[in-house]
Protein backbone atom coordinates (compact mmCIF):
# COMPACT_ATOMS: atom_id res chain seq x y z
CA UNK A 1 0.00 0.00 0.00
CA UNK A 2 1.20 3.68 -0.42
CA UNK A 3 -0.40 6.23 1.17
CA UNK A 4 0.48 9.78 0.52
CA UNK A 5 0.23 11.92 3.86
CA UNK A 6 -0.17 15.36 4.17
CA UNK A 7 -0.91 17.40 7.23
CA UNK A 8 -3.97 19.35 6.89
CA UNK A 9 -6.08 22.96 8.69
CA UNK A 10 -8.76 21.42 7.02
CA UNK A 11 -10.07 18.86 3.95
CA UNK A 12 -12.89 17.89 2.52
CA UNK A 13 -14.14 15.40 -0.40
CA UNK A 14 -17.06 16.54 -2.55
CA UNK A 15 -18.66 13.88 -4.37
CA UNK A 16 -21.40 15.00 -7.14
CA UNK A 17 -22.47 18.48 -5.46
CA UNK A 18 -22.30 16.89 -1.97
CA UNK A 19 -19.77 16.72 0.54
CA UNK A 20 -19.06 13.30 1.65
CA UNK A 21 -16.51 13.51 4.07
CA UNK A 22 -14.80 16.89 5.66
CA UNK A 23 -12.52 17.68 8.97
CA UNK A 24 -10.59 20.17 10.32
CA UNK A 25 -7.10 20.30 11.74
CA UNK A 26 -5.39 16.41 11.09
CA UNK A 27 -4.05 14.29 8.31
CA UNK A 28 -5.23 13.80 4.64
CA UNK A 29 -4.37 10.50 3.36
CA UNK A 30 -4.43 9.22 -0.35
CA UNK A 31 -4.25 5.53 -0.49
CA UNK A 32 -3.25 3.29 -3.50
CA UNK A 33 -3.63 -0.37 -3.15
CA UNK A 34 -1.11 -3.13 -5.25
CA UNK A 35 -2.07 -6.43 -6.20
CA UNK A 36 -0.16 -8.41 -3.09
CA UNK A 37 -1.97 -6.02 0.07
CA UNK A 38 -3.53 -7.73 2.07
CA UNK A 39 -5.77 -6.83 5.76
CA UNK A 40 -2.49 -7.06 7.45
CA UNK A 41 -0.68 -4.65 5.19
CA UNK A 42 -4.21 -2.45 6.06
CA UNK A 43 -3.89 -2.84 9.80
CA UNK A 44 0.23 -1.89 9.50
CA UNK A 45 -0.38 1.03 7.88
CA UNK A 46 -3.17 2.29 10.20
CA UNK A 47 -0.57 1.99 13.30
CA UNK A 48 2.11 3.74 11.33
CA UNK A 49 -0.43 6.35 10.38
CA UNK A 50 -1.45 6.53 13.54
CA UNK A 51 1.59 7.08 15.34
CA UNK A 52 3.42 9.06 12.58
CA UNK A 53 5.01 11.77 14.10
CA UNK A 54 4.16 14.73 11.92
CA UNK A 55 2.28 16.91 13.93
CA UNK A 56 3.38 19.67 15.23
CA UNK A 57 4.22 20.46 18.81
CA UNK A 58 3.89 23.81 20.92
CA UNK A 59 7.32 24.56 19.87
CA UNK A 60 6.59 23.97 16.15
CA UNK A 61 8.76 20.90 16.08
CA UNK A 62 7.01 16.98 14.23
CA UNK A 63 6.97 15.35 17.67
CA UNK A 64 3.61 14.46 17.85
CA UNK A 65 1.25 11.86 16.32
CA UNK A 66 -2.65 12.47 15.16
CA UNK A 67 -2.96 9.87 18.10
CA UNK A 68 -1.60 12.37 20.62
CA UNK A 69 -3.68 15.60 19.04
CA UNK A 70 -6.47 15.83 16.65
CA UNK A 71 -7.16 12.19 16.29
CA UNK A 72 -8.98 13.86 12.28
CA UNK A 73 -8.00 11.63 9.66
CA UNK A 74 -9.52 11.65 5.72
CA UNK A 75 -8.93 8.62 3.53
CA UNK A 76 -9.43 9.22 0.10
CA UNK A 77 -9.04 5.72 -2.07
CA UNK A 78 -6.40 6.97 -5.33
CA UNK A 79 -5.64 3.96 -7.54
CA UNK A 80 -3.30 6.53 -9.15
CA UNK A 81 -0.92 6.63 -6.70
CA UNK A 82 0.04 3.26 -8.60
CA UNK A 83 0.77 4.63 -11.94
CA UNK A 84 4.22 4.12 -13.60
CA UNK A 85 5.28 6.81 -16.30
CA UNK A 86 8.71 4.89 -16.69
CA UNK A 87 7.49 3.74 -20.10
CA UNK A 88 6.74 7.24 -21.79
CA UNK A 89 3.97 10.01 -20.87
CA UNK A 90 1.04 8.00 -20.10
CA UNK A 91 0.94 6.33 -17.10
CA UNK A 92 0.43 2.87 -16.82
CA UNK A 93 -2.13 1.67 -14.01
CA UNK A 94 -1.06 -2.10 -13.58
CA UNK A 95 0.36 -1.88 -10.39
CA UNK A 96 -2.87 -0.60 -9.12
CA UNK A 97 -5.52 -3.32 -7.75
CA UNK A 98 -8.81 -3.88 -9.42
CA UNK A 99 -11.39 -1.88 -7.22
CA UNK A 100 -12.98 -5.44 -6.39
CA UNK A 101 -9.70 -6.13 -4.49
CA UNK A 102 -8.78 -2.38 -3.20
CA UNK A 103 -12.25 -1.57 -1.55
CA UNK A 104 -11.83 -4.27 1.24
CA UNK A 105 -8.20 -3.13 1.97
CA UNK A 106 -9.41 0.71 2.50
CA UNK A 107 -12.20 -0.58 4.28
CA UNK A 108 -9.97 -2.58 6.49
CA UNK A 109 -7.89 0.70 6.61
CA UNK A 110 -10.97 2.58 8.12
CA UNK A 111 -11.79 0.32 10.66
CA UNK A 112 -8.26 -0.53 11.71
CA UNK A 113 -7.94 3.70 11.99
CA UNK A 114 -11.39 3.75 14.06
CA UNK A 115 -10.27 0.95 16.28
CA UNK A 116 -7.02 2.78 17.23
CA UNK A 117 -9.15 5.92 18.32
CA UNK A 118 -9.21 7.71 15.07
CA UNK A 119 -12.03 9.66 13.84
CA UNK A 120 -12.44 9.12 10.09
CA UNK A 121 -13.74 11.00 7.37
CA UNK A 122 -13.91 9.33 3.66
CA UNK A 123 -13.90 9.89 0.20
CA UNK A 124 -16.55 7.85 -1.58
CA UNK A 125 -15.02 4.32 -3.78
CA UNK A 126 -15.27 4.39 -7.59
CA UNK A 127 -16.74 7.94 -7.69
CA UNK A 128 -15.05 11.58 -9.15
CA UNK A 129 -14.16 13.16 -6.37
CA UNK A 130 -13.05 16.66 -5.51
CA UNK A 131 -10.53 17.00 -2.88
CA UNK A 132 -10.02 20.32 -1.59
CA UNK A 133 -7.48 20.80 1.37
CA UNK A 134 -5.37 23.52 3.00
CA UNK A 135 -1.86 21.71 3.59
CA UNK A 136 -0.43 23.03 7.08
CA UNK A 137 3.55 23.77 6.60
CA UNK A 138 3.36 22.61 4.09
CA UNK A 139 4.09 18.99 5.70
CA UNK A 140 3.73 15.76 3.10
CA UNK A 141 5.26 12.50 3.11
CA UNK A 142 4.94 9.12 1.09
CA UNK A 143 4.43 5.96 2.96
CA UNK A 144 5.27 2.66 1.84
CA UNK A 145 4.17 -0.72 3.59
Amino acid sequence: MRALVQRVARASVTVEGEVVGAMGPGLCVLIGVTHTDTVDTAVKLASKLWHLRLMADADGVMNLSVADTTKAILIVSQFTLYGDTSGGRRPSWTAAAPPEHAEPIVSALIDALRELGATVATGRFRTEMAVELVNDGPATVMLEV
